[in-house]
């Protein structure tokens, strides 16, 4: 249903393709969800996670989603995690439909490069269970570090308005905005 209505929107504003950004906390299941919808749009997917330029990158990484969708040489170059520093360059195909998901990706900015916003929300518990779950114990020195990161932008940038969709994180329940006016 998600992905019928991601298309229906992307029709109605004349869009020549798709591009979705989910955003949501550490552990909500962006990329769960953004790995189902771009098998379901058969889009790219591009996670922030690739890029983020270390733990204390989550502003540097929102801003680098303007090259991943600009017009000239649209990618991203990868954050080597063992290292600390960058690695290759990534290709994204600018004609090809696109889902990018990450804790920062839907700023003001990047929501006006999109088609279409998703926000994840889940309890922080559950989020912090999945999230060191997911990236093992080394992830909990980092949490509140992350954390603090993600509530700075929440606050700046609202993505959870921004959005034209609310995914609960445990339920996988949709509300649209849309709909949500209309009531």
């Amino acid at each position: 249903m998600l992905a019928e209505r991601i298309r229906a929107s992307a029709t109605a504003q004349g869009a020549s393709r798709i591009v979705v950004l989910i955003d949501g906390h550490s552990g909500a299941g962006k990329t769960t969800l953004a790995t189902e919808l771009a098998y379901a749009l058969k889009a790219q997917h591009v996670a922030l996670d690739a890029f983020y330029p270390g733990w204390g990158g989550l502003e540097v990484g929102s801003a680098m989603v303007q090259g991943v969708l600009g017009a000239e040489n649209p990618g991203y170059r990868r954050w080597d995690w063992k290292r600390n520093q960058p690695a290759e360059f990534h290709k994204v195909n600018p004609k090809r439909d696109i889902v990018i998901e990450g804790s920062g990706c839907m700023s003001r900015a990047n929501r006006d490069l999109a088609t279409f916003g998703v926000w994840i929300r889940l309890d922080q518990t559950e989020r912090k269970r999945r999230a060191v779950g997911r990236d093992g114990p080394r992830f909990l020195e980092h949490w509140d570090r992350w954390a603090a990161q993600e509530q700075a932008f929440f606050a700046r940038e609202r993505p959870d308005v921004l959005a034209d969709a609310i995914v609960d994180g445990r339920t996988g329940h949709v509300v649209f905005r849309e709909d949500a006016a209309e009531e």
